[in-house]
């Protein structure tokens, strides 16, 4: 890595927080910190979710992916558009017909406090488990590209740097210098992947898009002999996807806070339909340059590159195939996508403590005698040093590390939509049978998932969320059938 590499790198880091800081302004209470203002421009927050729901696994997997498998993440992002159409057409309306801080809001005024908390609880143990998989997982190949251009930084040490800039501009900025870090950051590595497709392209033979057609790269989906094995068959993709999403960008907090953040319910609703544009863009540029790279290659198999995984060609390719200068952009890059994503979760993380536990922190306010802003930002740092000390404890490689954060947030997006779907579709369901099949269905998901995809490969996660809302569906109607038995008067015999 020459000196320009790293002067690119280190103006990115210096920079970017401070730009971020800059464009955000002063918070100056606990409603700017956590909602900023509710004056962000659509296509900022609509930028904001992309960068929110990729990492640096996104960056290198989907050409890693796409080396032997196609086009295939375009093909999801088919899905990932009809699940979000539906967000907007029936879940926008009610977060936007008040003033909510949490996605949860909604299941506290339709069941009461105890399923809001019960919910809330669920994302945060989750996602910390998840983000912070994620976050492990993403500074490895960062870790091994650094070594391999002889800039050896050891993997805790660059850990730390990398949430400890993101928590300043998180504290200092609030929701605003996250939405605006997360443009600029999804800005980079969306142009960071166009100028590798420009690249590859230069050197492809004339007759590339012929020998591409021929070997089957631009297929859209995977046909394989167990369908609810890959995520990436036509059902998986476009059903399954748009499962996955209606969960996620519908009953989690960390993209809802983004709608939330809005302007107005046309705002949100152009913020998430143009953010699908932006997720297929992004799949797009990066699958592009996996296909490029097996044209790169000499057009042979994973194993004949001498390389690892799949994970590694991007990565290798960044290494080796770069010139000067603009290899350190693309490093930044990555650095980026994991900024972004772990920036966007501990915003999301305190927002949902202080909008849902509001008791507990009116007691620490109390106790420490602190203003809310100060608590804000004090949970914002302890959720920080979570992050960090979890990551630490997972030991794996990347691969299976990728599979296992998208697995544990699947587990809990099953029965968290099915609890929202009932809220909406029923108007007679109670938390009498929705709690209680709720808090029975999250510990059982995980429980299936290490004991039937313990490798990632016995169920695609897509599947793992219709699951959870069948066996959510199933223990209410059992539940209620069970009250209903009970609270029913004894006939009295014939006489």
């Amino acid at each position: 890595m020459t000196v320009l590499d790293l002067a690119v790198m280190l103006a990115y880091l210096a920079g970017m927080p401070l730009l971020a800081v800059a464009l955000s302004g002063r918070q100056s209470s606990t409603t700017a910190y956590l909602e900023g203002g509710h004056d962000l421009p659509w296509w900022a927050l609509c930028l904001s979710m992309v960068a929110t729901e990729t990492s640096t696994l996104t960056v290198i997997s989907v050409p890693g992916i796409a080396f032997s498998s196609g086009m295939v993440f375009v093909g999801l992002a088919l899905g990932y558009l009809l699940g979000r159409s539906i967000v907007a057409w029936k879940f926008l309306p009610l977060y936007c017909s008040g003033r909510m801080l949490s996605a949860y809001d909604y299941l506290g005024q339709r069941f009461g406090g105890r399923m809001q908390r019960a919910a809330s609880a669920t994302f945060l143990g989750t996602r910390v488990l998840a983000e912070a998989v994620r976050l492990f997982a993403g500074m490895l190949p960062l870790t091994a590209m650094l070594a391999a251009a002889h800039l050896t930084v050891p993997h805790t040490a660059l850990l730390v740097v990398i949430v400890g800039i993101t928590l300043f501009y998180t504290l200092c900025g609030g929701l605003r210098a996250v939405v605006w870090s997360d443009a600029i950051q999804f800005c980079l590595y969306l142009g960071g992947a166009a100028l590798c497709a420009i690249l590859l392209m230069q050197d492809a033979p004339v007759d590339a898009m012929h020998i591409l057609h021929q070997a089957g790269k631009f297929a859209l989906f995977a046909h394989v002999s167990a369908p609810f094995s890959s995520a990436f068959t036509p059902l998986a993709a476009v059903g399954g996807g748009a499962l996955m999403t209606l969960a996620s960008h519908g009953t989690d907090q960390l993209m809802v806070q983004r709608v939330l953040a809005a302007r107005s319910l046309k705002e949100a609703r152009l913020a998430l339909m143009g953010s699908a544009v932006g997720v297929a863009a992004l799949f797009f540029l990066l699958s592009g340059v996996g296909v490029l790279l097996w044209l790169h290659h000499g057009q042979v198999s994973l194993a004949a590159t001498g390389l690892s995984s799949p994970d590694a060609l991007f990565p290798d390719y960044i290494v080796h195939g770069l010139p000067s200068g603009l290899r350190g952009l693309l490093v930044a890059a990555i650095l980026a996508a994991t900024m972004g994503s772990l920036s966007s979760t501990l915003s999301a993380m305190t927002a949902a403590t202080v909008g849902d536990f509001p008791a507990f922190c009116a007691r620490l306010e109390h106790i420490f005698s602190l203003r809310p802003l100060t608590l804000a930002r004090s949970i914002t740092i302890i959720w920080g040093a979570v992050l960090v000390g979890c990551s630490l404890l997972f030991g794996q490689g990347s691969q299976s590390a990728m599979l296992l954060g998208l697995s544990i947030a699947a587990c809990s997006y099953g029965p968290m939509l099915g609890t929202f779907l009932v809220g909406m579709a029923l108007p007679k369901a109670t938390s009498a049978e929705l709690l209680p099949a709720f808090c029975l269905t999250v510990p059982l998901m995980l429980i299936v998932m290490i004991t039937l995809h313990p490798g990632g490969h016995a169920v695609a996660f897509p599947w793992l969320v219709l699951l959870g809302m069948m066996l959510l569906f199933v223990f209410a109607a059992t539940l209620r059938v069970v009250r209903m038995l009970v609270s029913s008067p004894a006939r009295k015999p014939n006489t």
